[in-house]
């Protein structure tokens, strides 16, 4: 009778722990139970972008170059900056001897002249022929005139029987004659008005051309001295001090620093994860600058190989040429989804039992999880936006983590 006794108790005690196991897990943990959960680290689910980095090194570059050409044919007097050498807008990197663009300066002053001169001519031989071809015009007139005069005489002759009839057809013939000479002459006249004309106008053109060829190299002249367009670093000089160059020769490569880009280097064991394109963070002074990855260099050099990245805010005032950054080449990326701090117990690609903090109360939650980069885990499904997870599997393991974190 007391082994029955005794069962029954221990039966209805375990019954008693089961229903308030069920209630627990239904309802949520009472706070009173839980005196340390507000020590643990939790993490508020809040919705962007979850990836996997590859950690990568670089350096910051100039991203634009620039290159400066010989405006004429001279000979290096002076290289004042060499290759590595800052610069500031306007000094001088290398000096041109002027000596062979003034003498052509001289030459088509010269020749200038002589049009000037023969344009004078022209115009001055211009106005004599016009008063040569007005003249013969108005001796053919008068001549006309004449015949008029002559042939209305003899017509009144005719009339008293003075003058044959044979006559005055002769003083017609002359009279036809001298009208059509002076239309030739007329012709011809402007004929010879139009070629002075176009004699003029091309000796005008001629002189025209000249002036702005003077123009061009005046302003060659004051180019002997090769300045700076812009703040930067000088990357390469051609030629040396004494040495001939050519008209539009390259003298100077150089780097502007109004934007930059990254040159990536990275172990070739992951070079199948550089791609062109591929999303890339750069760490600099503690800012996250966001970038596109390039050019992929192919060839391989000291067990890495070389990439270039191309950030969206190219002018960020925290970039300094040289300067060493930290690379995080995204492997894996996925946007708009829900997240937690990855600074917890779980695993990547798994489902599994967590708690939330929800009015006082720890409550069990079943949560499917995704990927798992190094500041935040994926969320699949489980959880909403706002809500506040424990970032331990249990709220009563045993707790290495007493700061509470919101993110």
């Amino acid at each position: 009778m007391e082994n029955k006794k005794r069962l029954l108790i221990a039966i209805l005690i375990l019954s008693a722990l089961i229903i308030f196991y069920i209630i627990l897990r239904f309802s949520g943990i009472p706070s009173f139970l839980t005196p340390d959960a507000k020590k643990y680290q939790t993490s508020i689910v809040d919705r962007g972008q979850v990836f996997i980095p590859i950690d990568a090194i670089g350096t910051v570059e100039p991203e634009n170059e620039v290159i400066l050409l010989s405006p004429f044919t001279s000979i290096i007097l002076k290289i004042n900056k060499e290759p590595g050498s800052r610069v500031k807008k306007g000094e001088v990197i290398i000096e041109l001897d002027p000596e062979p663009t003034r003498q052509e300066i001289e030459q088509i002053n010269d020749q200038l002249e002589v049009k000037s001169n023969s344009l004078e001519r022209s115009r001055l031989e211009g106005q004599m022929a016009r008063i040569d071809l007005d003249y013969n015009v108005e001796v053919k007139k008068l001549r006309i005139l004449s015949i008029k005069a002559q042939l209305a005489d003899e017509e009144q002759l005719l009339s008293v029987g003075g003058i044959s009839s044979a006559k005055i057809d002769e003083t017609k013939q002359n009279l036809v004659l001298a009208e059509k000479d002076l239309d030739v002459v007329q012709k011809k006249n402007a004929i010879r008005l139009k070629q002075m004309k176009t004699e003029e106008t091309g000796l005008n053109l001629q002189i025209e051309i000249q002036k702005k060829q003077l123009a061009d190299k005046i302003e060659m002249l004051g180019k002997s001295d090769i300045k700076a367009p812009s703040d930067g670093i000088i990357l390469s000089v051609s030629g040396k001090e004494g040495e001939k160059v050519g008209n539009d020769k390259l003298l100077i490569t150089m780097s502007d620093l109004t934007t930059f880009k990254i040159k990536g280097l990275i172990d070739e064991k992951l070079s199948d994860q550089i791609k062109t394109g591929n999303p890339v963070f750069v760490l600099s002074e503690n800012e996250k600058l966001s970038g596109t990855i390039g050019n992929v260099t192919p060839t391989v050099a000291d067990n890495k190989i070389q990439f270039n990245v191309h950030l969206e805010n190219s002018n960020n005032s925290k970039l300094i040429p040289n300067q060493a950054v930290k690379l995080m080449v995204l492997k894996s990326v996925k946007n708009n989804v829900l997240r937690i701090s990855s600074d917890n117990d779980f695993k990547a690609n798994s489902e599994q039992t967590v708690y939330i903090l929800d009015s006082g109360k720890v409550v069990a939650r079943r949560v499917n999880f995704g990927i798992k980069g190094d500041e935040y885990q994926e969320v699949i499904s489980g959880l909403n936006e706002g809500e506040k997870v424990i970032l331990t599997d249990s709220p009563f393991s045993r707790n290495s983590k007493k700061i509470e974190k919101l993110n």
